[in-house]
């Protein structure tokens, strides 16, 4: 058994979450005119998937911890095959958004799954350094969707763009097919579907800081991603090409991010690591809050350092998950992934309100929840150490 190829089979898997949600969104004013629609039901193609991404999570966490991550991941790789074939194929908008829901109800068991799969295999440093390649691919995902999308999208139409996500999951189906092998510890049983295990999870105070910190840094990170297109426009006149490159830096830090977070996590306590990242993160958000209309080079300055520390701190939080919770791995992780996800559909919706404030309300506000955040955890972690002492 090779743990490093399982590794990238089952990251690969996890990156089609990020992936398929995003590779569409260039084109997103030619399916508005194909379907003759309107631009809020066309956009409600991109809301729904993330809305039934966050909600599968709940049900795949606690289904692969009793049944097993392949018996999981198999089925639900082909129900996504299924959906983008049928996407491909949709005569109108309201099909469109169908196959977008049942997509996503597919796809949504990758991260789960790829989370507890390198949790099963690795453990110590090789367990660190596994979630930081992990999370790095996963990165990749909403960075490399746009550029997928827009290249294939720009000569086939949206069509070729679900055939191609169609053709893809089939390769992921049957090399997961060969090369994943049952890793849920043998003997292990677990009792029926509860939602006490939810509760379980968020009792305890390890779990509740990283849950909350990954809920707030995708919060603020999705500010980013809504509301500075408006800002560049505004202040800079730039065009939407100019302001694509623009989130480039951002997000190749994020990468970069992700990987090296992965081996710098051992080199000292990990909770300690995480609470430094997080706060580097919220001071990103505050010099972008007063420096972003002092020169574009400086904005660019502040949003990379806002990427870089958000990827340091993603291998950390999942590592400490998967060390903390040996028999309900899955379970955490779904947890975990709901309220990320919910922190991205929360962050647009929260933010507009602040926006039409102006002077930058809505990163004001998200730096302060996000500092708060950061307080919260840093007590939860003191505590958890305390309590382990006694």
């Amino acid at each position: 058994m090779n743990k490093k190829i399982i590794l990238y089979c089952v990251a690969f898997a996890a990156f089609f979450g990020p992936f398929t949600q995003t590779i569409y969104t260039p084109i997103l004013p030619e399916i508005q005119h194909e379907f003759q629609t309107s631009g809020f039901i066309v956009n409600l193609t991109i809301s729904i998937f993330t809305f039934i991404l966050a909600m599968m999570q709940m049900v795949y966490g606690p289904l692969t911890d009793k049944i097993g991550r392949r018996k999981v991941l198999l089925p639900a790789i082909l129900l996504y095959v299924a959906a983008s074939a049928g996407a491909a194929l949709s005569p109108n908008i309201w099909t469109l958004l169908v196959f977008r829901a049942v997509q996503a109800a597919g796809i949504a068991a990758g991260s789960v799954v790829a989370t507890t799969v390198i949790g099963d295999l690795f453990e110590g440093k090789a367990l660190g350094r596994s979630m930081g390649t992990f999370q790095m691919l996963v990165a990749l995902g909403p960075v490399v969707g746009p550029v997928v999308g827009g290249f294939v999208g720009g000569y086939t139409g949206y069509q070729g763009v679900f055939w191609v996500l169609t053709g893809t999951g089939l390769v992921m189906f049957f090399a997961n097919l060969k090369l994943l092998p049952e890793t849920k510890p043998a003997g292990e049983s677990r009792k029926g579907f509860s939602f006490s295990d939810f509760t379980i999870v968020l009792k305890k105070r390890t779990a509740l800081a990283i849950v909350l910190l990954g809920f707030i840094q995708y919060y603020t990170f999705y500010n980013f991603l809504v509301f500075l297109p408006h800002l560049l426009a505004a202040l800079y006149g730039l065009s939407a090409s100019e302001k694509g490159l623009v989130f480039l830096p951002m997000s190749l830090f994020l990468v970069a991010g992700s990987y090296v977070g992965g081996q710098l996590q051992e080199r000292g306590n990990p909770k300690n690591f995480l609470i430094v990242t997080s706060t580097l993160n919220v001071l990103a958000t505050v010099l972008f809050v007063f420096l972003s209309s002092v020169s574009l080079p400086v904005l660019i300055a502040s949003i990379s350092l806002f990427g870089l520390c958000l990827g340091l701190s993603l291998p950390v939080q999942t590592t400490l998950l998967a060390r903390a919770f040996q028999h309900n791995r899955a379970t955490a992780i779904g947890v975990y992934n709901f309220f990320r996800y919910l922190g991205m559909a929360a962050g647009p919706m929260i933010g507009s309100m602040f926006y039409k404030v102006g002077n930058r309300a809505e990163f004001i506000f998200a730096a302060c929840l996000f500092a708060a955040a950061v307080y919260f955890a840093g007590r939860q972690f003191l505590k958890s150490a305390e309590e382990s002492m006694n």
